[in-house]
């Protein structure tokens, strides 16, 4: 136990998105020969659970530790992730998202961690906020940078988009992308998963799998949806998620008159079930770093439609293994599936071309290696750390 690594994750809340599901899968991969691991994460989210019930990890659940901006609340969360690392003498604290990225870097370097990174699941600051609260995330991003030893991006865009807004110099990046285990989806559909949805199997069936808030923008998912809706009676929608716009979402398919043509599923642990069963999966993200979603769609071979942003634009390629339509065009959008439904051999075709895609850059035991190898330089130090102690305790 003595000459392990001791390893901490942090993120701020366990909702059910790309960000955590990669976090929790990175830390069920960790060889615990090597590794005490340990996570710190606020006391929401769907995930909480999930990752009470991982072997050997330490959860720290933290009530403090929320994404919304409260000082008082930030500094007591700066002041317990101090205290945890010091007491637990960790040796590299590993961060994941903006609100615990700013506060557990700052606690890291002030505890004396060895090693201190950081994933980008895309940045904090973007187009959609006011230019004060951009540039504030940006001055922090900017600050924190300069203690941490490594910064991991998504996507390369977000690398491009950190050293324009001089975050870090280019040294610091690694890009390591999601990495999914393939092996838990299929091509084929899925008929009594429908049924069970109280589909039939010639429904053709659009669904998008996201949080319900501002950065998904679920509303334009419904809009399009009207637009297809009148011009293909069988098509049906369904949406995997839940958050803070879920009611207003469900007003709108109210207002449209759509409540029969949606369903809203809330958060689901099954996507490997639910993914064979749609014909298109659309994603209406006004923001992104690279969306977990795409790659198991791409696994299940299913086209994509969705918003021509960032990260989108590295994963799917416009009019080959899917469309990408300017954000908030709804009526582009819902040309793009109606395309799609009109014409099932590109259907299939943008479905196939998907999945070959999918190289060994997107498998999980590639974005597990790579990892360990950036947490080695923690392992290196600490030698280099103990052999110095040795010269000086005897010369």
């Amino acid at each position: 136990m003595a000459n392990k690594v001791n390893l901490l994750q942090i993120i701020t809340k366990l909702e059910l998105g790309g960000a955590q599901l990669s976090t929790l899968d990175l830390i069920k991969g960790l060889d615990s020969d090597i590794y005490n691991t340990y996570l710190i994460s606020g006391t929401e989210g769907i995930l909480v659970e999930d990752a009470l019930a991982i072997p050997k990890l330490k959860v720290c659940l933290i009530p403090y530790l929320r994404r919304q901006i409260n000082i008082f609340l930030d500094i007591r969360a700066l002041l317990s992730i101090y205290s945890f690392i010091k007491s637990n003498k960790i040796d590299i604290v590993h961060t994941h998202s903006s609100k615990a990225g700013i506060l557990g870097r700052c606690a890291a370097k002030l505890a004396g961690a060895k090693l201190i990174v950081h994933t980008v699941h895309g940045w904090g600051f973007h187009n959609y906020q006011n230019s004060l609260r951009r540039i504030f995330y940006i001055i922090l991003e900017r600050i924190v940078a300069n203690f941490t030893d490594r910064i991991i991006a998504v996507t390369e865009y977000d690398i491009a988009k950190g050293l324009q807004n001089r975050i870090g110099n280019k040294d610091k990046y690694r890009l390591i992308r999601y990495g999914i285990r393939k092996d838990k989806f299929n091509t084929g559909s899925n008929g009594s998963f429908r049924a069970k949805l109280g589909l039939d199997k010639d429904d053709f069936l659009v669904g998008m799998v996201a949080c319900f808030k501002q950065q998904k923008s679920p509303q334009d998912f419904i809009l399009a949806a009207k637009n297809v809706a009148e011009l293909v009676p069988r098509a049906k929608f369904i949406m995997v998620g839940d958050g803070d716009l879920k009611g207003r979402a469900s007003e709108l398919i109210k207002q449209l008159s759509l409540e029969d043509k949606f369903l809203l599923l809330g958060w689901q642990r099954d996507i490997p079930q639910i993914m064979p069963c749609l014909d298109i999966l659309v994603l209406t993200s006004l923001w992104e770093g690279l969306p977990i979603v795409f790659l198991e769609a791409m696994a299940c071979a299913k086209p994509i439609v969705a918003h021509d942003i960032s990260g989108n634009r590295e994963i799917v390629k416009d009019d080959i293994n899917g469309f990408l339509v300017k954000p908030k065009d709804h009526w582009a959008l819902a040309d793009r599936i109606i395309r799609l439904y009109k014409d099932r051999g590109l259907l299939r075709q943008m479905g196939i071309k998907g999945r070959a895609v999918l190289d060994d850059n997107f498998d999980f035991e590639h974005m597990l290696a790579l990892t360990s190898e950036i947490y080695s330089l923690a392992q290196t130090r600490k030698e280099q750390i103990r052999c110095l102690s040795f010269h000086y305790m005897f010369f």
